[in-house]
């Protein structure tokens, strides 16, 4: 019987180098000092609130300074979820 013919298979061709793309962070990059920056108001509004017996920062809120500051808190969460 006649022998049958081998077929050459092609050498390996590795695929393509990938270009890689660069992270840019400068579209979020406002996001982290914002973040810390609403947190911090927040904290600062409570404490001085607390340390002035209710006299500041906003006398008129009475204990409402502290849903303010917990707001800035809040805020500050919120911002957080734009981070990458």
């Amino acid at each position: 019987m006649p022998k049958s013919r081998i077929r050459k298979k092609a050498d390996f061709t590795p695929p393509p180098a990938k270009q890689t793309n660069n992270l840019k962070l400068s579209g979020r990059s406002w996001v982290a000092p914002v973040m810390l920056a609403l947190f911090l108001i927040g904290l600062a509004w409570i404490v001085v609130f607390y340390v002035t017996d209710g006299e500041l920062p906003i006398t008129s809120l009475h204990n409402w300074n502290i849903v303010v500051g917990f707001g800035f808190i809040a805020g500050g969460f919120g911002v957080s979820t734009q981070w990458k």
